[in-house]
C-alpha cells in the first residue's frame, strides 16, 4: 500500500507541516527519513502545541501508551482552526502490542469528535526504514510506513497532483519489481538454498554411527578418571580414620578398649555410606555427560529446552565391609614376667630405703621386713599393670591398622565393581541412543535428498518464469 500511495517525483520543497509530538531522538530520525522523499515537505521542529493556527499538522503518537487528554485538547483546537491533521504512531519496532494501542487511539478520537468513520493512524518506524535502506529490503521499507506517511502528508499539503503520484508510483513499482526479479534469478542460479541442504547432509553423514564412538571414548576416559579419584578418596578417608582411631586409643581405658571394635565398625559403616553417595554422584554426572554427548549428534535437537536425562544406572546395594573378628587376647610373654621381677626388685630397694631409719629404733626393727615386702609388691604390681596397659594399646593399634587395611581393600574392590557394572549399563543405553540417532539421521538424509531433487526439478521452470517476467517489464 505504501508503494501505491508514495510519490517520489520532483525536487522542490512543497508544503509546510507542523509536527505535534515529543522532541526526542526518534522524532528527529523520523524527520530525517521524511526528508529523503520528494517532493520535499517542510516539517517543523516538534512542539507540544502550536502557537498559531496551522494548515497541516502531523500528530505523532507513541506506541507505548494511548493518547491522553492533553493530546485530545490539541487535536480539538487544531480541528477548530480548520487544520488538516495526519496521525502517525511511532515506535512500532519496540512494542509488539502497537496494534492494540492504535485501535485504542482510534476509539478515543472517534468518541471525542463523534466521527463514526474513524481516524486513520499511520504506523511508522524510522529505525526499520534505516535498516531497510541498509539491507535493500523493500518489504521491510514498506513495513516501516515512512513512504505511506509521506504520501498522506503530501496529499494533505497539496504538494502533488494525482497524475504526478500515479506516474511516480508506476516508475517505483516497476523498478522495485525488476529488482526483485533480478534477486530471485540470482538466488536461483546461485542455489543458496540447495547449498544449505547439501551442507546439512554432509554434516549428518559425517557422523554415521550417531555419535557412538565419541561417546564411548568419553565414557572410557571419564570412567578411568572416576576410578582414580574414588580410589584416592578411599585411601584418604582410610588414612584419616586410622589417625583418628590411633588418637582415640591413647585415651581409652581397659573397659573402653573392649568396646572399641564395635565403635570402629559403626565408623566404617558411615564411611561406606559416604563412599556410596560419592559414587552415585559421580555416576549421575557421568551418565548426564555421556547422554548429552550422544544427543548432540541427533539430527533434531531442541536448542531452547534441554532434554530431560533418560539414562539411569542401577547401583547394587552391598553390605559394608567388616572390620574382622575382635582382637584376640594379648599373649603374656617374657617381657611381662621380666617387668614383674624388675618391679619387685625396685620395690624392695625402695622399701629398704624408706624403712632404714626404723632400724635405729630396736622396737620397730621387726616391722621393717613386712613393710619392705609390701612396698616391693605394690611397685611390682603397678609396673606390671602399666606395662600391660601399654602393651594392650599397642596390640589394639596393630589390630586397627590390620583391620583398616582389610577395609581399604574391600572399599577399593567395591568401587571397581560398581564402576564396571555401571559402565556395562551405560554402554547398553548409549548404544540404544546412538541407534536412535542413526535411524533419525537416515530419515533426515532421505528428506534432504527429496528436497534436493524437488529443487532441481523446480529451478528451470522458475528461471524461465522470471526471465519471461523481465521481458514483459521491458515493454511496460
Amino acid at each position: 500500500m505504501a508503494l501505491l500511495e508514495a510519490a517520489r517525483v520532483g525536487g522542490e520543497v512543497a508544503g509546510s507541516i507542523t509536527l505535534i509530538g515529543v522532541d526526542d531522538a526518534n522524532t528527529a530520525l523520523l524527520r530525517a527519513e521524511l526528508a529523503r522523499f520528494v517532493p520535499r515537505l517542510e516539517v517543523s521542529e516538534p512542539v507540544e502545541e502550536p502557537a498559531r493556527p496551522v494548515g497541516v499538522a502531523l500528530v505523532l503518537c507513541d506506541a507505548a501508551a494511548p493518547i491522553g487528554a492533553h493530546t485530545l485538547d490539541v487535536v480539538r483546537r487544531l480541528r477548530a482552526g480548520g487544520a488538516r491533521i495526519v496521525f502517525a504512531l511511532g515506535g512500532i519496532h519496540a512494542h509488539d502490542d502497537w496494534r492494540v494501542i492504535r485501535d485504542r487511539n482510534r476509539e478515543l478520537l472517534a468518541a471525542a469528535f463523534d466521527n463514526r468513520s474513524g481516524f486513520d493512524i499511520v504506523p511508522v518506524s524510522p529505525q526499520l526504514a534505516a535498516a531497510a535502506r541498509t539491507t535493500a529490503d523493500a518489504a521491510l521499507a514498506d513495513r516501516a510506513g515512512i513512504a505511506l506517511l509521506h504520501a498522506r502528508l503530501a496529499a494533505a499539503a497539496g504538494a502533488v497532483t494525482a497524475a504526478d503520484q500515479a506516474e511516480g508510483v508506476l516508475r517505483r513499482v516497476l523498478a522495485d519489481t525488476r529488482r526483485r526479479i533480478d534477486e530471485q534469478i540470482e538466488a536461483l542460479r546461485s542455489a543458496a538454498d540447495v547449498a544449505a541442504l547439501r551442507e546439512e547432509r554432509v554434516e549428518l553423514l559425517a557422523v554415521g554411527d550417531g555419535g557412538r564412538s565419541i561417546a564411548m571414548a568419553a565414557l572410557h576416559n571419564r570412567m578411568q578418571l572416576a576410578k582414580v579419584d574414588l580410589v584416592h578418596e578411599v585411601g584418604a578417608r582410610i588414612r584419616a580414620l586410622n589417625i583418628a582411631a590411633r588418637a582415640d586409643v591413647e585415651r581409652l581405658g581397659r573397659a573402653e578398649q573392649r568396646d572399641y571394635p564395635r565403635h570402629l565398625q559403626r565408623t566404617v559403616d558411615e564411611l561406606t555410606a559416604e563412599i556410596d553417595a560419592e559414587i552415585r554422584h559421580r555416576l549421575t554426572d557421568l551418565t548426564r555427560l555421556v547422554e548429552l554427548t550422544v544427543r548432540a549428534f541427533a539430527s533434531t535437537v531442541d536448542d531452547e529446552a534441554e532434554p530431560e536425562p533418560t539414562m539411569r544406572v542401577a547401583q547394587r546395594v552391598a553390605a559394608p565391609p567388616r572390620v574382622g573378628p575382635d582382637p584376640e587376647p594379648r599373649h603374656v610373654g617374657a617381657e611381662d614376667r621380666l617387668m614383674i621381677v624388675i618391679g619387685a626388685s625396685a620395690g624392695f630397694g625402695l622399701g629398704r630405703l624408706i624403712v632404714s631409719p626404723f632400724a635405729l629404733m630396736p622396737a620397730l626393727d621387726y616391722a621393717t621386713v613386712p613393710l619392705t615386702l609390701l612396698l616391693g609388691a605394690g611397685v611390682a604390681a603397678w609396673l606390671a599393670r602399666a606395662r600391660g596397659q601399654l602393651a594392650d594399646r599397642a596390640h589394639l593399634r596393630q589390630w586397627i591398622a590390620d583391620a583398616l587395611v582389610n577395609v581399604k581393600a574391600h572399599l577399593e574392590q567395591r568401587v571397581a565393581a560398581v564402576l564396571v557394572e555401571a559402565e556395562d549399563q551405560i554402554t547398553d543405553q548409549l548404544v540404544r541412543l546412538a541407534t536412535e540417532n542413526v535411524v533419525e539421521t537416515d530419515r533426515r538424509v532421505g528428506e534432504i535428498e527429496d528436497l534436493l531433487r524437488a529443487a532441481a526439478a523446480r529451478r528451470p521452470g522458475q528461471l524461465a518464469a522470471c526471465e519471461r517476467d523481465l521481458r514483459t517489464l521491458e515493454f511496460t
